[in-house]
């Protein structure tokens, strides 16, 4: 992966420029707060796949930077929203915006990049890139409501567990790659086979991050382990375990679950269990399904280094300890 971000370096570098010119709001706190999460150490993950699907359909058109600067900017958005919904204190080992400058500073700025995002692709005058920027922001606001609406819902299924991700974060993964087959002038077969590359892969990369919040590492993770089941989220490693567990188990699992506060003991408890019946690795199990599957997806392209790029960041999604 290493090998994926040095030959992509220099574009990713034009869309870094490309996002310090678009923060250029006459309200200082606007720039502050913005600038403090974008400059947080993200992973630029989406830029990314936007950079490598265009060069994939051999674009020669500048302005997948400028999109790729627009991704970032709807990340970075669903991040300030996020802190504010889960009550975070720590964004990527950093405090979170709202610590900082308040919840509402942080509400005001995401909407803000909301908009400077939909504002910068209205520019562009083509009428594709804008009904999908404004369709995935739709998808991914009803992925956020769906999940407040399952909160500590102990009867979730796979099924809405795996719509909620695939609306609150593949969604913008699809679109990234599928903006990439867009100003590379491909196929509509072609641009489909992207957009459920990105699909698939950003379902990957939830179901990997939600298994790592139960078992990486704090320092390298960038937050506390065990945030999600204090926060009442049921993602795949717990959903698992609640399906599989004893009678009696299950109910310790629920208290736990239901008075959100948990001492670390709970933490320790839960991660045992889930050891114990296998959720960990049935978890990671799926993330690598769905990682192959947007492999996969990549057949219709010949090989070449940006498809082999795509390949490395779908292994990449699965295999990260942070």
């Amino acid at each position: 992966m290493d090998q994926v971000w040095s030959h992509y370096k220099e574009a990713l570098d034009e869309v870094e420029e490309q996002i310090k010119k678009g923060l250029d709001s006459e309200v200082p706190l606007i720039n502050q707060v913005a600038y403090h999460i974008l400059n947080s150490g993200g992973k630029r993950i989406r830029p990314l796949l936007l950079i490598i699907s265009a060069q994939l359909c051999s674009s020669i058109d500048k302005r997948h930077i400028m999109l790729a600067g627009m991704t970032e900017f709807i990340h970075t958005a669903t991040l300030l929203h996020d802190d504010v919904l889960d009550n975070a204190e720590i964004r990527r080992g950093i405090p979170a915006a709202r610590m900082l400058w308040g919840n509402q500073a942080s509400i005001l700025v995401g909407d803000y990049l909301y908009t400077l995002a939909v504002c910068q692709a209205v520019k562009m005058e083509n009428f594709e890139i804008n009904y999908l920027l404004s369709t995935t922001c739709r998808r991914m606001s009803e992925g956020e409501t769906l999940q407040l609406v399952h909160s500590r819902d102990l009867n979730l299924t796979e099924a809405t567990y795996l719509q909620i991700i695939e609306y609150k974060t593949a969604a913008l993964l699809s679109a990234s790659c599928k903006l990439g087959g867009i100003i590379g002038s491909e196929s509509d077969e072609r641009k489909e086979a992207l957009s459920r590359y990105g699909r698939n892969l950003g379902i990957a990369f939830q179901v990997a991050d939600d298994t790592l919040d139960y078992v990486a590492d704090r320092a390298r993770l960038g937050k506390t382990p065990g945030r999600d089941i204090k926060e009442g989220k049921v993602t795949l490693p717990l959903l698992h375990l609640l399906q599989h567990c004893s009678s009696k188990e299950k109910t310790e699992l629920k208290k736990i679950i239901k008075k959100g506060a948990y001492r670390k003991k709970d933490l320790s408890q839960v991660i045992e269990l889930m050891e114990r019946y296998g959720s960990i690795t049935y978890a990671r199990q799926k993330a690598q399904d769905y990682a192959n599957r947007a492999k996969n997806d990549l057949a219709i392209f010949n090989d070449s280094i940006h498809r082999q790029a795509l390949c490395s960041v779908a292994d990449y999604v699965v295999r990260r300890d942070h």
